[in-house]
């Protein structure tokens, strides 16, 4: 079946069906999920068990280790590491990428579960699995001047909340800070004796005294009742009455020998906003959501319920992730706009045609919403990766339509009068082209197949983008081939075609182009030494541009952590805080800020002296964020030089924090000395900080806070009748508090503690003095059968497989990461370790060299898939060799352009540099194409080599330079979010820069020279 004839007869049906997919695309594009990421399952489970205060070497022994082990049974574990503190404990698993995660985190679960019966009374443990969702999309802060702690977490808890967990795709609202609002009963001890009253007395009275209970059913009057108990404290006084002992003395109540009052609970915890005391509650979205309409579904609730707010009370958001992602889509979109319009004025040059652009640019909105169609079907979201896509493709695009129309201009101009219908010649022009334009998009669209098969983060992130790619050039193909020559039936006349297509300045152009050609034909000696100098720039510029991870992206704030000394209590910590604060109130880019102490924005153990800042920016325009973190840093060192920070970029830290990676220079060292580890840490993160460029070093020594030993005698509390249990039940119950029973207070329950007096606890040397009970009822000091002593904090214990192990971390500030590990490994390599220690390195860098690692192997893999394409496409040797050189050296190009840019190497522009494979390829397959044609024999002429060119010079001309202005907006990263993919498209415009000299000049003298060396080249029949 003759194929042109078949869609000349179907080309309304087909330009109705593609419209009709185009159109179906448009639509759904609205309803797709909009995030800053791809849908993305990281291979990692969190474990975090929490055991009281239990110290960290026996929470090591008795907890860590066994869940260790349980959890390395699990199948498909790759490492694991743990964090053991003083009762507490975290354990990252790390599972080999494409593990389905859902079932997995049900067998750690299972597995723990298992062993639980093992662990000391009361351990408990929960199990997540690490993805984007697990951070906030939105957060926001609750202050008031007037309002009390406890009333905003109140509100919080039972109004915002609610208003907010409705949403759809809202996972959930997670409510930090404020004061929890308890009933607290203060001993007298010297009441308790007097009335011979003991401290279980008092706890059984208040349990006794609040109660509700069912105690039967009653029938009557046709009805079946359910009988209460009643008992329950409903007010202050209630608590104050209860009744202790009664006899013929009379009766003894609780506030006989106790302070009753309302109070908070004790918390090792403060969250800030703006400089003033805060309630941070943040909005987590369910895998798949919509942020940007979360977003908006919350700002829209929020301020209904505005007027609903007590005097006083105010809710400001500090973090909203769909700013960055409505931006970031801005950004691209404009940069997409930008660059059709740039491209579409190139087109305009060269054809001089308004209808002949027209044909052209029409292509590009119907192949991208087509391709948006595909992405929902593959469930995809509008997001960095997927626009980032699009945006890429839109040169490739455009060069599609192009060569096609080039190609029908080119059969009309040299057909004459054949007695075929104009419409006719287009569709035969488009069937002659099938071959060239097929085998150009497999080259462009082959190279996407190695990826795959890429894991890491490099495949989780670069996989949309080069599904979004693939799917663009395998619609553009489609569209380039069936309705491009079905509207050019329409919109392009046989005398547009005949009118003269040479401008003087094109003609003067191709006057010179051939005169080039055509020598260096004569002198095919040239060649080496373009070659050489190609390959020798190629290998300077690798070896001057830095490399990196993930480009850095303005995302228009950052993250501070902060460690204060160890052992700093929280009134001394918030002390030093407030003058980091007044740091960042005096920078004139601050938008708002919020603080956390003794809790992290990501999670993880965190103890009272740790904590994190969330500083958001004014928008663009304003400083550099690198320069303003850099004043940050330098001024937070100047003012509080005993505070360890580490700050930023919000998405680096969220990578870091999915990965288990969090900072680019991860120094680890093993060894069976823990306290050698320990004291060999500091003096490797001082030496490491006099590296140029390395900023924020920690040591990895996490020094939890002294504590107080009691240590009780066995014989003296046994003369007294006690028992070390008995004694610790008691200081328990006087320091901490003993929680009693629970008040229901309307929609909350209210604890009763009951405790000693904070006089009686607010000194350690006071401690001697407690009061405790025996058996018999005499009281006596704790002094008398304890001895009190103050213990140094230990540090934390980190293991990894099962290897004690201390990290020494370190940012990078002014320097690309290559250079500065570089000095990093020849500090290893010094005496400074020694020999007993094992050094590995860890972090971001052990992420990218995976990265380049797997790449690589996407990179020679696509070479070898687009050779293996030219065989198959033409059957010979000599020709798939000639083509592919071209990319090859359009490498050498790139890296020079990236070295001239200062751009650095990182897995965005090694994308770039992959794709160019398929690109240049691409434009020397048109020229080889064009170049059998002329020929038409197996013997060629020198004059075939120069009309080739001269035929191809003018679309590859456009090609280029419209793709390189598409691209342009890109590399110059207008907007926030663009410079995420600023290295791929710097990496393309340079290959494409190199591909018109390569294809046109270079290439046709290398066939020359390989086809004279077979004896194919024969003299012009009739000429010299």
């Amino acid at each position: 079946m003759n194929v042109s004839h078949w869609i000349q007869h179907h080309r309304r049906s087909l330009l109705l069906l593609l419209l009709f997919f185009a159109a179906i695309g448009a639509m759904r594009a609205f309803h797709m999920p909009v995030g800053l990421f791809p849908n993305v399952t990281f291979p990692r489970i969190v474990v975090t068990l929490s055991a009281g205060d239990q110290p960290a070497e026996q929470m090591e022994i008795q907890v860590t280790r066994p869940s260790e082990m349980a959890v390395r049974s699990v199948p498909g574990v790759v490492s694991l590491r743990s964090t053991t503190s003083r009762g507490s404990a975290e354990i990252s698993v790390n599972f080999d990428w494409g593990t389905d995660m859902v079932s997995t985190t049900l067998q750690v679960s299972a597995a723990l579960t298992q062993i639980q019966s093992q662990f000391p009374a009361g351990t408990t443990f929960t199990v997540r699995r690490m993805d984007p969702t697990v951070f906030p999309v939105l957060a926001y802060s609750l202050t008031s001047a007037v309002q009390s702690q406890t009333a905003l977490r109140d509100f919080a808890m039972f109004q915002l909340v609610p208003l907010l967990s409705g949403i759809d795709s809202v996972a959930g609202v997670h409510v930090l800070g404020g004061n929890q609002e308890e009933y607290q009963v203060t001993l007298m001890p010297g009441k308790l004796q007097g009335f011979g009253i003991s401290l279980q007395q008092v706890v059984n009275a208040l349990a006794a005294s609040n109660v509700l209970t069912a105690v039967g059913r009653i029938e009557d009057h046709y009805k079946l009742f359910l009988t209460l108990s009643d008992t329950r404290f409903d007010t202050l006084d209630a608590i104050r009455h209860t009744v202790l002992t009664s006899g013929a003395d009379g009766i003894v109540e609780l506030e006989d020998i106790a302070v009753v009052e309302k109070g908070v609970k004790p918390q090792w915890l403060r969250t800030t906003a703006d400089n003033r005391d805060a309630v941070l509650f943040m909005i987590y979205q369910q895998p798949g959501g919509n942020t940007v309409q979360i977003a908006r579904d919350v700002r829209q609730r929020l301020a209904e319920f505005n007027s609903k707010l007590p005097p006083g009370m105010v809710i400001k958001n500090w973090y909203d992730q769909s700013q960055l992602v409505v931006a970031s889509a801005n950004s691209v979109l404009d940069a997409i706009l930008i660059g059709v319009a740039l491209a579409a004025l190139v087109l305009f040059a060269f054809l001089r045609h308004l209808r002949i652009t027209l044909i052209t640019l029409v292509t590009v909105p119907a192949v991208f919403a087509i391709t948006l169609l595909l992405l929902d079907l593959f469930h995809f979201s509008f997001n960095i990766m997927t626009l980032g896509g699009m945006a890429a493709a839109v040169g490739l695009v455009i060069d599609d339509a192009i060569v096609m129309i080039e190609q029908i201009i080119r059969r009309l101009r040299g057909q004459g009068d054949t007695g075929a219908t104009h419409e006719q010649n287009i569709m035969q022009a488009a069937t002659e082209f099938f071959q060239p334009l097929l085998g150009s998009s497999l080259a462009t669209t082959i190279i996407f197949l190695p990826l795959a098969f890429l894991d890491g983060v490099t495949g989780a992130f670069f996989k949309a983008l080069s599904l979004t790619m693939a799917s663009a050039l395998i619609v553009s193909f489609l569209i380039a081939w069936l309705a491009v020559p079905l509207l050019a039936t329409r919109l392009l006349r046989r005398e547009d075609a005949e009118e003269e297509d040479e401008g003087p300045l094109q003609a003067r152009f191709l006057a010179l182009y051939a005169a080039a050609l055509n020598g260096l034909l004569h002198r095919p000696v040239w060649l080496l030494l373009v070659g050489a100098l190609l390959l020798g720039g190629g290998y300077a510029g690798y070896r001057a541009v830095g490399s990196g991870f993930m480009p850095h992206m303005d995302e228009g704030g950052f993250v501070l952590d902060y460690v204060a000394p160890a052992g700093m209590s929280l009134t001394e910590t918030d002390r030093l805080l407030q003058q980091v604060e007044k740091i960042l109130h005096a920078l004139p880019e601050l938008d708002t800020y919020s603080r956390r102490t003794g809790a992290q924005l990501g999670g993880g153990l965190t103890e009272a002296n740790q904590g994190d800042f969330f500083v958001r920016l004014k928008p663009l325009p304003r400083r550099d964020i690198e320069t303003i973190m850099d004043e940050v840093r330098e001024k937070v060192h100047a003012a509080v030089p005993s505070l360890d920070i580490d700050m930023v970029l919000l998405m680096e830290d969220v990578i870091g924090d999915l990965t288990s990676n969090p900072q680019p220079i991860e120094i680890k060292l093993f060894g069976d000395d823990a306290q050698g580890l320990i004291e060999l840490a500091p003096k490797v993160a001082d030496a490491i900080g006099h590296i140029d460029g390395v900023v924020d070093v920690l040591d990895g020594v996490m020094i939890a806070g002294d504590a107080v030993s009691v240590r009780v005698d066995r014989a003296k509390a046994a003369i007294e009748g006690l028992d070390p249990d008995q004694v610790t039940r008691q200081v328990n119950a006087l320091l901490a508090g003993q929680i009693t029973t629970s008040v229901q207070q309307g929609q909350k329950m209210v604890d009763v503690r009951l405790w000693s007096g904070v006089n009686e606890r607010d000194a350690i040397y006071k401690l001697g003095q407690l009061q405790l009970q025996a058996a018999d009822g005499h009281w006596l000091p704790l002094g008398r059968i304890a001895t009190i002593q103050t213990i140094t904090g230990q540090p934390q214990i980190t293991r990894e497989n099962l290897k004690r192990m201390v990290a020494v971390t370190g940012r990078i500030s002014g320097r690309d990461m290559g250079s500065v590990m570089r000095e990093v490994k020849t500090l290893i390599a010094s005496d400074l370790i020694p020999s007993t220690v094992r050094v590995e390195l860890g972090g971001l860098y052990l992420q990218q060299q995976k990265a380049f690692e797997g790449l690589m192997q996407v990179f020679a893999a696509a070479v070898v898939l687009v050779f293996v394409l030219l065989l198959f496409l033409y059957e010979r040797f000599r020709a798939a060799l000639a083509i592919l050189a071209m990319p090859l050296l359009a490498i050498g190009v790139v890296f020079m352009g990236l070295a001239i840019t200062d751009t650095e190497l990182n897995i965005t522009s090694m994308m770039g540099l992959t794709m160019i494979v398929g690109i240049v390829t691409e434009t020397a397959i048109f020229y080889y194409s064009e170049f059998r044609r002329v020929s038409a024999t197996d013997c060629h002429c020198l004059e075939d080599y120069i009309l080739a060119g001269r035929n191809r010079f003018r679309p590859i001309a456009m090609t280029s330079l419209a793709a390189i202005l598409a691209l342009m907006p890109l590399a110059l990263a207008f907007g926030e979010g663009s410079a995420m993919l600023q290295p791929m498209a710097i990496a393309i415009i340079f290959g494409l820069m190199a591909q018109f000299p390569l294809v046109l000049l270079i290439l046709p003298v290398l066939l020359f020279w390989l086809d004279r060396k077979a004896g194919m080249i024969v003299a012009k029949q009739g000429g010299e």
